[in-house]
């Protein structure tokens, strides 16, 4: 798909903002549009094909996610990750999966398991599409991972990680096979959390991360030599 086709914007009952927010979310995230490269609102309105304000509006909420970010003497930008901010990311990415996955062991009900389970096989399912819908899915069991363990505060932290990290997790998934070890890591949590073992549910989602940070790490140094 070309970016013309993934930015521009059908007319339809959802709200215009929320659908140019997420068009230019998703290009940035499939390298459609490349860390570094301007982002000049008037083509942006060519391409999408809605007013300026809609752009704007739409800038300002990924400048707050971390996806893009304005450059005195130069403009909007799309936020390129160093290797050493990637480090750090998923630093606080495993700290806070790690007692996670803990905390759904420690408290989450029967239903709540029967979903992880739920979410794990719609995972499985979804391998063999599109890396955005695998995604997405991974999103989806991530969601009741956090919710299960019953810390809202820990929930909302994370998610002010979470477009900057589906920007890395995207990247990691460049790497060749890193999708099918990616399935086993989650597999392992799975099981931690059906043998009730917080401590291996623990490790399991904090080694999960540590090895997607690999990935990610190998992906950005190679998009750097190129």
């Amino acid at each position: 798909m070309g970016i013309a086709e993934t930015l521009r914007v059908e007319r339809a009952p959802a709200p215009i903002r929320s659908r140019v927010l997420d068009n230019l979310r998703q290009a940035i995230l499939d390298r459609q549009l490349a860390p570094g490269q301007r982002l000049i609102e008037r083509e942006l309105v060519e391409a999408t094909g809605v007013s300026r304000t809609s752009i704007r509006e739409a800038l300002r909420e990924l400048a707050a996610e971390g996806l893009v970010t304005t450059i005195p003497n130069k403009g909007t930008i799309v936020a390129q990750v160093t290797i050493e901010e990637a480090r750090q990311l998923y630093q606080v990415r495993s700290a806070l999966e790690a007692l996670a996955g803990r905390l759904f062991v420690e408290n989450a009900t029967d239903a709540q398991r029967k979903a992880l389970a739920g979410a794990f096989r719609a995972v499985e399912r979804a391998a063999s599409k599109d890396p955005t819908v695998w995604l997405a899915a991974k999103d989806k069991f991530y969601d009741v991972l956090f919710e299960g363990g019953g810390n809202e505060a820990l929930r909302s932290i994370a998610s002010t990680l979470h477009a900057r990290i589906n920007l890395l997790r995207s990247l990691s998934l460049t790497r060749p096979g890193r999708a099918g070890e990616s399935m086993a890591e989650l597999a392992e949590i799975v099981a931690a959390v059906a043998a009730n073992d917080a401590d291996a549910a623990a490790k399991a989602c904090s080694q999960h991360v540590e090895a997607a940070g690999l990935a990610a790490f190998s992906a950005l140094a190679q998009e750097a030599a190129s």
